[in-house]
């Protein structure tokens, strides 16, 4: 490298993100880089967590940064999202005692299970390979001083010797150490309050041999006709209950398994070893005593509290913050790596932006996604955390915010569309109409939720609910399909969604007022249904009882409402003395 002082971009942290951020700009630039990290040793010898990625991460990793060979040989595939509840009635102590929810058919975006520390050595190896990167680790006594015109100048020391330069941008991606953030007072606090706690132990517990079944009888089981035959542990599986859920994710030569939990519902000392965490586990979920008491526990981690906010993320300034160092929410969905590609796309363009006025006015609208990005995922976590405890009323939750994701999420970052400047004021301005619905929809399946606790009733058997039988979901998936899109098209796109969107949301609420009620003629009232709000909605037995009497009664003899998609899936979730009506 000439003067080797000087470089266009500093990326303070060698995790995920800023190695990716690297990789990122290597491929699509001709910009210096410099990446700096306190640890000497990159990746580290401990295993590091978080290793699920979905639509979003999945295709930046593959397609963007051009590891889909690597992803292929050196990580397992996904199978998408399992969810699993122990079926009233049952012991629980074999697989086949548990309800199912998921998506049956694999994502055409390929998704994988990634060793955080093989990926994170293979990023390294390549941006290495290329002469315009250069790594210095194990360093100390970081200094950076920001400049509003001017190059911004760091100093640090390395093996006893001090090192200085400058940099046209500086990026933070350190992490939870968080050195801008807390350098500049940006930190926010989060209304999320979870903890998590999680090991590894040697070889695949695959889940679906924690039964007394032979292998002839597992692989005969009749439910297969709504399983299918994919590999069930390639899945991320989420064994689910009142605020909490527990993953197990398969590595090559080990098991991930974790506990992600609300602190109100459960104490961080419960679970803050490995022993007591196995223990928890083996308890609430007896299956495992089966497989993983006698398992090698390699690494184990844990975090009393792990969520948190930030003020800023990117400055026409020419600086940004990326993964950790700025926001996180809660790993329930994956959105730690969708978030690294999103605001890593973002802050490369930035980077090779030309001209004080453009680099403003990307800054500004950028900034804006990044908050709307983070604040959407906020009322999933701190809202309706205790409707994981329920399969129906979690089902109806993750098929809203999947729906959201693969059209609001999903699509625009595929079609490269987040840094648009001709779409992005648009597509903001539509997405922000999702925040009132999204708020009402959190917390009227959270009052949803806790009503159903007092009003016992449930089928009599395992239910298995394939997320995708509701069409707006189907829809949605979809635009994976529409690739190359002018931002015009790409609009038009968005508005159909949100048309689809806003459906469902009528949708859950008359289904559940139908429930309720005891009614599934509420699911088919026009006037009942053309009178649900769209924001302000409120969980109110006695008022849906007084609005549905109205409703029917102007109702009568006017035709009943037609439902663009096949409107009777939910009925599996109720008791069948309840669902006459509707199949009627």
């Amino acid at each position: 490298m000439e003067n080797p002082d000087k470089y266009d971009v500093l990326i303070v942290g060698a995790g995920m993100a800023g190695l990716a951020l690297a990789r990122q700009l290597l491929l699509t630039s001709d910009k210096r880089i410099l990446l700096i990290d306190r640890r000497a040793e990159i990746p580290p010898k401990k295993q590091k967590v978080g290793e699920a990625t979905v639509q979003v991460s999945g295709y930046y990793l593959s397609k963007v940064l051009e590891l889909e060979e690597h992803l292929l040989s050196e990580h397992f595939m996904k199978y998408n999202l399992r969810f699993y509840w122990n079926t009233p009635g049952q012991a629980g102590d074999r697989y086949e005692h548990y309800s199912q929810s998921y998506i049956r058919n694999l994502s055409n975006i390929a998704t994988y299970q990634l060793d955080r520390n093989v990926l994170e050595r293979e990023l390294l190896r390549l941006n290495s390979a290329n002469p315009r990167f250069r790594f210095c680790g194990g360093i100390s006594k970081l200094d950076v001083s920001l400049n509003e015109k001017n190059a911004h100048t760091f100093r640090f020391a390395q093996s006893g010797a001090e090192m200085s330069g400058a940099a046209e941008w500086v990026v933070d991606t350190s992490g939870r150490s968080q050195f801008l953030a807390r350098a500049m007072d940006l930190r926010l606090t989060s209304p999320i309050r979870h903890g998590a706690s999680w090991l590894w132990v040697d070889g695949l517990l695959d889940i679906e041999k924690l039964t007394a079944l032979s292998a002839r009888e597992i692989r005969l089981r009749k439910d297969r006709t709504a399983l299918g035959h994919l590999p069930v542990f390639l899945a991320t599986n989420h064994f689910m209950g009142e605020g909490f859920w527990l993953w197990v994710i398969p590595l090559h030569g080990k098991t991930s398994i974790g506990l992600v939990f609300d602190t109100a519902v459960l104490s961080p000392d419960l679970v803050d070893t490995p022993q007591k965490l196995v223990q928890w586990i083996c308890s609430r979920f007896p299956l495992f005593s089966r497989d993983l008491p006698g398992r090698t526990i390699g690494d184990h981690g844990c975090f009393r509290d792990f969520s948190f906010d930030c003020g800023q993320t990117i400055s026409a300034s020419r600086w940004a913050l990326a993964g950790e160092a700025g926001r996180f929410t809660d790993p329930l969905y994956s959105p730690g790596g969708d978030l690294i590609s999103i605001h890593n796309s973002l802050i490369a363009d930035a980077i090779v932006t030309n001209g004080s006025a453009e680099l403003s006015l990307k800054a500004k609208l950028y900034e804006q996604l990044m908050r709307a990005c983070y604040s959407a995922y906020v009322p999933s976590y701190a809202v309706s955390y205790d409707c994981l405890g329920d399969q129906e009323a979690y089902s109806m939750k993750y098929t809203w915010e999947l729906t959201i994701y693969f059209a609001f999420y999903v699509f625009p970052f595929i079609n490269d569309l987040f840094t648009d400047i001709g779409f992005l004021p648009k597509f903001l301005e539509r997405f922000l109409r999702l925040k009132p619905l999204n708020s009402s929809m959190q917390s009227f399946l959270s009052s949803y939720f806790q009503w159903k606790k007092s009003c016992p009733g449930a089928p009599s058997g395992p239910v298995f609910h394939d997320f995708t039988s509701l069409g707006p979901l189907r829809g949605a998936e979809s635009t994976f399909y529409k690739v190359g899109l002018s931002a015009r098209e790409a609009v038009r796109v968005i508005d159909d969604q949100l048309e689809g969107i806003t459906e469902l949301y009528r949708y859950f609420v008359a289904h559940i007022a139908s429930v309720v009620l005891d009614d599934r003629d509420v699911l088919f009232n026009r006037e009942f249904i053309a009178a649900i709000p769209l924001t302000g909605l409120v969980f109110d037995p006695e008022d849906m009882k007084a609005k549905y009497e109205r409703a029917r009664r102007t109702q009568a003899g006017a035709e009943p409402y037609r439902w663009s998609f096949e409107s009777c899936v939910m009925d599996h979730f109720l008791q069948e003395s309840k669902i006459d009506a509707c199949h009627a």
